[in-house]
């Protein structure tokens, strides 16, 4: 294929995605998992530091591999929670990613 070729495939294929509006649903649903992995993270974070200090010796216990695998617990620890409702961080998350959305949709396109 050509470069003029590629060049208004190209072009077709972005004007298309323009054409086609986002799905309202999908774009809440898709800030709603936004806010929910934000706080997810963050409950992650605020776990870890809950291991800190804490002497793991013993037959069964220590090295690299229990603090790789804490981690992972944590990071699974904080999902759960997240998706229980969590602490309350995604849903402020959530409303922010909206309000925000909605108001650069609002503005007037600057073409």
């Amino acid at each position: 294929m050509d470069a003029q070729a590629t060049a208004t495939a190209i072009l077709s294929n972005a004007q298309q995605r323009q054409i086609n509006a986002p799905d309202p649903g999908k774009t809440h649903q898709d800030a709603k998992k936004a806010a929910q992995d934000f706080e997810a993270v963050f409950l992650s974070e605020m776990l870890g530091n809950m291991y800190e200090g804490i002497s793991t010796d013993g037959p069964f216990g220590g090295g690299h591999g229990e603090s790789v695998m804490r981690s992972l617990l944590t990071d699974e620890y904080a999902k759960s929670i997240a998706a229980r409702g969590g602490v309350g961080i995604a849903e402020n998350v959530y409303r922010e990613l909206i309000h925000l959305q909605e108001t650069n949709n609002a503005k007037p396109s600057a073409r």
